[in-house]
């Protein structure tokens, strides 16, 4: 009995988690495009785009509920080079915003591993 209370238990825990919508991560990385997902209610202005905290791409405004994609070629440094994804790992990730009532928006992604584990599906 107690074991069929057990399995019945883990079908119901089951059933609920697949229920759940778990939003993606609003930062994606796929090869050589970055895709930055604002799944909020408000648009995000003043838009930057770090990589390694070196290499930046500014953007005006990204929409409430839109997407944004840009090529990791785009990213310039302060010295005009731009990122090249064949002889660089991406470390760190981070865009800095601002929703219309000034609330300051921040989304970081940091790995010591690299480009993999920020869940890019290119190569180091």
């Amino acid at each position: 009995m107690r074991r069929v209370l057990l399995v019945g238990l883990a079908v119901a825990i089951a059933a609920l988690a697949g229920c759940v919508d778990i939003p993606p991560d609003p930062l994606q990385l796929d090869r050589n495009l970055l895709t930055v997902d604002n799944h909020t209610s408000s648009d995000w202005n003043n838009v930057e785009i770090w990589i390694n905290r070196y290499y930046r791409v500014a953007v005006p405004r990204i929409a409430a509920r839109s997407r944004f994609q840009v090529p990791l070629d785009a990213f310039v440094s302060g010295y005009s080079q731009r990122f090249d994804i064949h002889h660089a790992v991406i470390k760190d990730l981070q865009l800095t915003a601002k929703e219309p009532d000034g609330t300051p928006v921040l989304i970081k992604r940091e790995s010591s591993t690299g480009l993999a584990a920020l869940g890019s599906k290119g190569k180091q």
